[in-house]
C-alpha cells in the first residue's frame, strides 16, 4: 500500500475543521507516520497573502470571476510548493479545505457555473484529488450560532459576513457533492457531539481504510 495519502477536511464555517485536522495530525504523529498539516486558501507565503485579500481585506469588491481565480491561484501555488512535494516524499498530507470548498462556496452557494469551476480547479490543482475527505456536518442553526460567537469576538471574515442563508446554501452544496462521491467523502454528523467524539469517528474511519499504514497502533 502506498504511504502517501491526501486527506482533506471540509464543511461550513463553525464545524471545527481546524481542530479535527490538528487532532488527526497529532494521532498520526503518535503512530510515527510522517504528516503535513496545511490549509486553504493559504499554506505558502504567496497563498497566505491571497488569503488575506480574499477573507480580511476591507473595502475590496471582487467580481465573481476574480474571486474564483484568486482561490485557484492560491491553490496552484499550494499544490506545487507544499502538497505534491510532501506526497512525493511519501507523507500524509492533511489539508483544511480544498477543491470541494470552491465548488460549495463559489459554485452551489453563489450560483456560478459548476462545470467552469471544476475545469478551473482541475487546471489549478493539476488534477489532484484527495484520497479521503471528511465532511463535518452541522445543522445550519448550530453552525451559524458558532459563527456568531466568533463574530462577537471580532473574528468575522468576508465569507462569514454573507450570513446564515448563504451558509445554509453552502451546506446543501456540500451534501450534494458528498452524495455524488460517497467512496471519497465521509460525512460526519457532529451535531451534539463533543470534540473527542467527533475525533473518534474520524479516527475509526481512517483506521478502517488505512490500518496497514499504522502498524499495531490503534
Amino acid at each position: 500500500m502506498k504511504k502517501a495519502l491526501f486527506i482533506t477536511f471540509e464543511g461550513v464555517d463553525g464545524t471545527g475543521k481546524s481542530t479535527q485536522a490538528r487532532l488527526l495530525k497529532e494521532r498520526l504523529m503518535q503512530a510515527k507516520v510522517p504528516v503535513v498539516l496545511t490549509r486553504e486558501p493559504g499554506g505558502t507565503r504567496l497563498a497566505e497573502k491571497i488569503r488575506a485579500l480574499l477573507l480580511n481585506e476591507e473595502g475590496l469588491n471582487f467580481s465573481t470571476v476574480a474571486e474564483i481565480l484568486l482561490y485557484a491561484a492560491a491553490r496552484a501555488q499550494h499544490v506545487d510548493e507544499v502538497i505534491r512535494p510532501a506526497l512525493e516524499d511519501q507523507k500524509v498530507v492533511i489539508c483544511e479545505r480544498f477543491t470541494d470548498s470552491t465548488l460549495a462556496y463559489q459554485g452551489y452557494a453563489s450560483g456560478n457555473d459548476l462545470e467552469q469551476i471544476r475545469q478551473i480547479d482541475q487546471f489549478a490543482s493539476g488534477g489532484l484529488v484527495p484520497d479521503l475527505t471528511f465532511l463535518l456536518d452541522l445543522t445550519p442553526q448550530t453552525g451559524w450560532a458558532r459563527i456568531q460567537e466568533r463574530m462577537a469576538q471580532g473574528q468575522q471574515d468576508r465569507i462569514e459576513a454573507r450570513g446564515s442563508a448563504f451558509q445554509a446554501k453552502v451546506r446543501e452544496g456540500y451534501l450534494r457533492i458528498a452524495a455524488a462521491e460517497p467512496e471519497r467523502i465521509c460525512v460526519i454528523n457532529s451535531n451534539g457531539l463533543r470534540i473527542d467524539e467527533v475525533h473518534r469517528l474520524i479516527w475509526e474511519t481512517f483506521y478502517d481504510k488505512y490500518h496497514s499504514l499504522l502498524g499495531n497502533c490503534r
